[in-house]
C-alpha cells in the first residue's frame, strides 16, 4: 500500500537570510543599558568621515552582498527603524552611513541549519503545461535554526503520472519575506517580492505571540461556492511561554495574511481545516485536550469554540495520544484523515481515520495498525523514532505524503487509495 519515493530534504546551514539583530530590544520595551549601547554604535558610525565609512561598508559588502538579495535596501530599511527606536537623527546622514548603521543591526541567520521537518502540501495554483496525470505542487516546510526558532519556507515540485517526484532546487540566496503589521485586529501581512521565487522566500515570526516560532503549517486548498478558491493554513504560534492556533491565508503565494483566531478551542496545537464547508458551516479538527480528535464547526473562519470528541487513543500504537496529520482529504467513500499516534517509548507512527462525508463526526473506519512507522525510512534524528506530517495531496488513485523523519528531515511516499479499505475497520 505504501510506495517510498526517492528524495530526502535535509537541514542545510548554507541557506541564510538577513534578519534584525536586536542590540536595542526594539520593538520590545527599551532597556536603558541596551538602549545606551545602540546609541553608542549609532553615534560612532554617524560621526565617521565619508571615506572611512565607505571603506567599512565595502568590507561588509565584500563579505555578504553575494550571499543575499538586496542587501542595500535591507540595511537602509533597518537603519530607519533603529533611528526611530533610539530617536536618532538620520536626515543629515549619507546613504553610506545609513547602510552601515543598518548592517550593525542585522545578522545572518541559518534558518534551517538544525532541522527541516513537518511538511504540508497543496496543488500549485498554476498547472500550466502539465501533462494529463502530472501534478505541480507547493510544499511547505517547518525550518528550525539558531535558538530553536521555527519559520516557514516553500518548495515547488511535480509528481508525474509515472509516480516519480521532481522537487525544484532550493534557490540561494533566500530572502525573509517583507512583513507589515500587526494592524488593529492583530493581522500581519507578509509579501514575497516579485523578483523572489516561491522556493526562496521564508516567513519568520513577526508578533510577540509568534516570536519563538511559526510551527507546523497545515495547508489546504479551500473550495467555496461563495468565492474563488483560496489557500488556508492553520499553524501554531509559539511565544516561548504559550501556544495558540493562527491562520495563514493566500491566493497565490505572493501575499499572505497571518491572522490570530479566537474562541475556546484555539489555545493549543494541531487544528486542521476541512477543504470545504460542511452543511453550510466551516469545519475544523483539533486536539485541544492534547490526546484526542475533536470536530468543530463555525460560521466564522477565525472563531472556534470547543466541539465534540470523535476519536481518542485506542490501540497500543496510539495509546499515549493521537492527532491529525493535516486537513482531511475528500474521497468518494468519505473524508480520509491521516493521523499520528504515540505509543511505547514515545514512538510516533501514522495511521488513518475515515469520516462520514455527510456527518464527519461519525468515524466509519480506523486503522488498527499503523500504515507508516519510523523504521520504514530511518529513525535517527533530533527527536528519534518519529514520523509526522501536516498534510498530504491526492493525485488520481494515489496520495502523495511528505512526512517528517525524527524532527530532522523530510521524506516522501505514495499511498494507494484502492488498498486503504483493507486497512480500515
Amino acid at each position: 500500500m505504501i510506495q517510498f519515493l526517492e528524495g530526502t530534504l535535509l537541514p542545510d546551514p548554507s541557506l541564510v537570510v538577513i534578519r534584525p539583530f536586536h542590540i536595542a530590544p526594539e520593538p520590545r520595551d527599551l532597556h536603558p543599558t541596551q538602549l545606551a549601547r545602540a546609541r553608542r554604535i549609532f553615534h560612532t558610525v554617524a560621526t565617521l568621515d565619508q571615506e572611512t565609512c565607505l571603506h567599512a561598508l565595502d568590507h561588509v559588502n565584500a563579505d555578504f552582498k553575494g550571499r543575499h538579495w538586496e542587501t542595500r535596501s535591507l540595511f537602509l530599511e533597518r537603519s530607519l527603524k533603529i533611528c526611530e527606536a533610539i530617536a536618532g537623527d538620520c536626515d543629515t546622514l549619507s546613504t553610506a552611513h545609513l547602510e552601515l548603521i543598518g548592517a550593525y543591526f542585522c545578522l545572518e541567520y541559518a534558518y534551517c541549519a538544525a532541522a527541516v521537518t513537518n511538511p504540508s502540501i497543496v496543488a500549485h495554483p498554476d498547472q500550466t503545461g502539465m501533462r494529463p496525470g502530472d501534478l505541480r505542487f507547493i510544499l511547505s516546510l517547518r525550518n528550525v535554526g539558531e535558538g530553536h526558532i521555527s519559520s516557514i519556507s516553500f518548495r515547488e515540485g511535480i509528481l508525474t503520472r509515472g509516480n516519480t517526484l521532481q522537487i525544484w532546487p532550493q534557490t540561494s540566496p533566500t530572502l525573509a519575506a517583507n512583513s507589515s503589521g500587526p494592524d488593529a485586529d492583530g493581522i500581519v501581512t507578509v509579501t514575497r517580492p516579485p523578483t523572489v521565487p516561491i522556493s526562496a522566500a521564508v516567513i519568520f515570526p513577526v508578533t510577540n505571540a509568534q516570536r519563538n516560532g511559526l510551527e507546523d503549517l497545515r495547508m489546504v486548498r479551500f473550495e467555496d461556492d461563495r468565492q474563488t478558491s483560496v489557500f488556508h493554513g492553520t499553524y501554531t504560534a509559539y511565544s516561548g511561554l504559550e501556544v495558540r492556533s493562527e491562520l495563514m491565508t493566500t491566493l497565490d503565494f505572493t501575499d499572505f495574511k497571518l491572522q490570530p483566531m479566537t474562541g475556546t478551542a484555539v489555545n493549543g496545537k494541531g487544528m486542521a481545516l476541512f477543504p470545504r464547508r460542511v452543511d453550510g458551516a466551516y469545519a475544523m479538527l483539533g486536539r485541544y485536550d492534547g490526546e484526542s480528535h475533536f470536530f468543530m464547526q463555525s460560521d466564522k473562519l477565525l472563531h472556534w469554540d470547543k466541539g465534540k470528541a470523535i476519536a481518542g487513543p485506542k490501540y497500543l500504537w496510539d495509546l499515549v495520544q493521537t492527532g491529525n496529520c493535516g486537513s482531511p482529504i475528500e474521497l468518494d467513500e468519505g473524508f480520509l484523515l491521516l493521523t499520528h499516534g504515540v505509543g511505547a517509548m514515545r514512538k510516533y507512527a501514522m495511521g488513518a481515520l475515515l469520516l462520514d462525508k455527510n456527518d464527519p463526526q461519525l468515524v466509519i473506519g480506523r486503522t488498527a495498525e499503523p500504515i507508516l512507522v519510523p523504521s520504514d525510512r530511518g529513525r535517527n534524528g533530533y527527536v528519534p523514532n518519529v514520523v509526522y506530517a501536516c498534510g498530504a495531496l491526492r493525485n488520481g488513485d494515489k496520495i502523495l505524503l511528505p512526512y517528517g523523519v525524527s524532527d530532522s528531515s523530510v521524506a516522501f511516499c505514495l499511498i494507494d487509495i484502492p488498498k486503504l479499505p483493507d486497512q480500515l475497520r
